[in-house]
């Protein structure tokens, strides 16, 4: 169980990485667009970024989790479905 536990926070993690990967190119693409440069643009950057993060899934039903109290097996079950059914939806 406790292998199975370990796995499944790995490939969370990874499926975090990837998704900010894409989120990164997502906003350098559009401060490209905007034709920001400097300052603006990290400041943009930033923002974007940060909004990016916040509006996943994972952040969604990691902070749905933590207002459920839920910790440990419970709460990775529950991220892992409520990750799934916002993709699927």
């Amino acid at each position: 169980m406790r292998k199975f536990v370990m796995i499944a926070l790995v490939a969370l993690a990874t499926a975090n990485v990837a998704a900010y990967a894409a989120d990164a190119n997502t906003c350098a693409a559009q401060a490209t667009s905007k034709k920001l440069a400097g300052a603006a643009k990290n400041s943009f950057l930033k923002k974007c970024e940060k909004d990016s993060k916040a509006a996943s899934p994972q952040a969604m039903c990691e902070g749905k989790a933590a207002d459920k109290k839920l910790a440990g097996a419970a709460k990775n079950s529950f991220v892992k479905k409520c990750v799934k059914d916002a993709s699927a939806g």
